[in-house]
């Protein structure tokens, strides 16, 4: 008789779950909607290191075809600041942190109409040392990061935006 008792439970988690309404967001792995979609992005050059970071992450992360049937358009203007965070009385920086802001405008190429405009960033803090070369390799590897997060954050607004055209149709 413990069995039903157990059994209970587990039936009703597994209905309050189904009707949660949370789907994966890249149902049909490579050959979903969403996926689908990612590939039919170019991406548009971007400036700077960063611009160079960010762009080919974004390249891996669509994994466009090289047919050259890209649908979209992806702009990316970028921010990139070193800024100042702790002060020593002799005015010499201890800490410093790295923003890293991206503005990104998705654009449909049959029309040239911006069909989403967002932002993403992210931020670092950097420890000031007193070797130079140290906090300039600080300063590139959290670069390297912030891009990679960045990257992310962008690709995620752009599926989330690819699902949704998906479900309308």
């Amino acid at each position: 008789m413990r069995t039903p008792a157990l059994l209970f439970p587990l039936l009703v988690a597994a209905a309050a779950l189904a009707g949660c309404g949370l789907h994966p967001l890249y149902a049909g792995g490579g050959s979903g909607p969403v996926a689908r979609s990612l590939a039919g992005i170019d991406v548009s050059p971007i400036e700077g290191k960063a611009g160079w970071l960010i762009g080919n992450a974004l390249h891996d992360r669509f994994a466009g075809d090289a047919a050259g049937t890209a649908r979209y358009r992806l702009d990316v203007k970028l921010e990139d600041r070193i800024s100042g965070l702790a002060v020593r009385s002799d005015y010499a920086a201890t800490r410093e942190r790295r923003t890293l802001r991206a503005r990104f405008q998705l654009v449909r190429l049959a029309d040239d109409v911006t069909v989403l405009d967002a932002t993403a960033g992210s931020d670092a803090g950097i420890d000031v040392v007193g070797s130079e070369y140290a906090t300039i390799a600080a300063e590139n590897t959290a670069l390297e990061r912030l891009s990679g997060i960045v990257a992310d954050r962008i690709t995620t607004r752009v599926a989330l935006y690819a699902r949704k055209l998906s479900e309308a149709r």
